[in-house]
């Protein structure tokens, strides 16, 4: 199965929700839930989150039930860096024109110069306005 960065950024934000300390199972439309747990569990592999569980029966190639727990800190920064949908947009167009790999540290690094330029252009309007916001 290819990785669906797109389903990535939702699995982060559908996790986000969950109260503090609880597992549960995530679903998202358009999407089965074999797509939403090979995410997950890629996501658990990598550190973004913090606990995935997950029952399989024989005579079934596939995940039966799964649950998730908690972003953790890399998850969280990863999700504050592509949350606003104009940056995501934007990251996923220069990538993919610059021939680069949608990798989350490639992704971390495009999005965060994007909301650098912003922030810049957010202090240089404050400084050419006289401190005035």
């Amino acid at each position: 199965m290819k990785r669906d960065m797109d389903l990535v950024r939702r699995i982060l934000f559908e996790i986000e929700k969950l109260p503090p300390f609880t597992c549960d199972i995530i679903s998202i439309d358009g999407y089965d839930m074999q797509e939403i747990a090979y995410h997950c569990k890629m996501l658990y592999e990598e550190g973004f989150i913090d606990e995935y569980t997950e029952s399989t029966v024989d005579n079934f190639s596939g995940v039966v039930r799964f649950t998730v727990k908690d972003l953790t800190w890399k998850g969280q920064d990863l999700v504050e860096t592509i949350r606003q949908e104009t940056v995501w947009n934007k990251t996923k167009t220069t990538i993919k024109e610059k021939g680069l790999s949608m990798v989350t540290d490639t992704i971390k690094t495009v999005a965060s110069a994007f909301i650098t330029a912003a922030a810049e252009g957010v202090a240089n309007s404050i400084i050419k306005s006289g401190g005035q916001v």
